[in-house]
């Protein structure tokens, strides 16, 4: 079997869509396909990116050409000018990229949290309830700090329970508001960061520059979609090195 033929059949096993740190989990499972590369990572990734057979959904989310109308009725739709601000796109952005989180967090060691409110909101074909590893927020803190970071869209704790990163996903919503949340919050100097579309950076940069943010502009960072992908991708590939150095 063809290496691009081993591809399109891990799609279709894993209901015709998949990030590519899952083709990568995957397709080495089929046994009639033997990759010869000590690149087999960057093999995929070429493959999804230049088959006609395969087509992009979201930064590092691809998915089978033929079945993309019926991918369409479940809600997984290619992002554009007309739909960026429909509810369809927005609560599949938000969950998607809330989903990549909270797997980067667990590869990492990380206790990971995510709100109540958000426990069914799927990310693919999983419930966001079934990657995070913690059913409570810790006690780490005043109850009225404690309630404020339970509303943040993950958090990582460290061994200690102690939060180690706060992640807030903007998709549409005013950024504003997610720095307020991080500034009731902080005398943890806990890392934060806002996650949205690269185009909104600039509204970021303008934001934390308002002296009410003075506080934690030394806290807060801004990551794009396609750089948190990239990380999830980082993180998945290192999984399989027998060393790391």
């Amino acid at each position: 079997m063809k290496q691009n033929e081993a591809v399109i059949l891990t799609l279709e096993k894993l209901g015709s869509f998949a990030t590519l740190g899952q083709l990568n989990q995957e397709v080495f499972k089929i046994k009639d396909c033997v990759w010869k590369t000590k690149t087999p990572f960057a093999s995929i990734r070429r493959i999804v990116q230049t088959s006609k057979e395969i087509y992009k959904i979201r930064p590092g989310l691809y998915g089978l050409l033929k079945d993309k109308k019926k991918l369409e009725k479940i809600g997984i739709v290619v992002e554009n000018k007309k739909n960026i601000n429909s509810e369809e796109v927005i609560n599949f952005n938000h969950s998607y990229y809330q989903g990549l989180a909270i797997l980067i967090g667990n590869i990492k060691g990380f206790s990971t949290f995510i709100p109540n409110q958000d426990k069914n909101k799927l990310f693919l074909n999983q419930k966001l309830d079934d990657l995070k590893s913690l059913e409570t927020i810790p006690n780490f803190s005043y109850q009225n700090l404690v309630k404020r970071s339970s509303t943040i869209d993950v958090i990582w704790f460290n061994k200690r329970n102690m939060p180690h990163t706060f992640f807030e996903i903007e998709h549409s919503t005013d950024i504003q508001s997610s720095l307020l949340k991080f500034n009731d919050l902080k005398d943890f100097r806990t890392r934060m960061l806002i996650i949205a579309d690269n185009v909104r950076k600039r509204e970021y940069q303008d934001k934390i520059k308002y002296s009410s943010f003075k506080d934690i502009s030394k806290f807060v960072q801004f990551l794009d979609y396609e750089s948190l992908n990239k990380q999830y991708e980082y993180h998945l590939q290192r999984q399989s090195f027998k060393v790391i150095l």
